[in-house]
């Protein structure tokens, strides 16, 4: 259980979080988070709200957001970060940020060299 306290939904995700659920009528549903291992090792996500919580499965909150995890999620998903941001002009999405990942390259801070 420990592993997953390491999971972290950043302010931006928690909001996004919280607006898509109300928008669809979610509100107070959990958020399942998935994640399997492709061929070529890197890591395919899945979210989405849940009502069918598992007595196997592992929940926790972050950021406000109540999270559920599958017992073969919990290995993959331990110190992930998930993210929104904009990828590009007006097009934003979820990204994890996961160390378990192969092609995972930590975020460097920019806004010094923006500024």
């Amino acid at each position: 259980m420990s592993k997953t306290e390491t999971i972290k939904i950043t302010p931006a995700a928690a909001q996004q979080i919280k607006r898509s659920a109300k928008e669809s009528n979610m509100e107070g549903l959990a958020m399942r988070i998935a994640a399997t291992r492709n061929p070529d090792g890197s890591i395919h996500y899945a979210m989405g709200f849940d009502d069918s919580v598992h007595e196997n499965d592992t929940r926790l909150t972050s950021s406000e957001i109540n999270l559920v995890i599958a017992p073969h999620s919990i290995d993959l998903l331990s110190g992930v970060t998930i993210d929104y941001v904009e990828m590009d002009a007006d097009t934003y999405q979820f990204i994890f940020l996961n160390p378990n990942d192969p092609n995972y390259i930590p975020p460097t801070d920019t806004s010094k060299e923006s500024g």
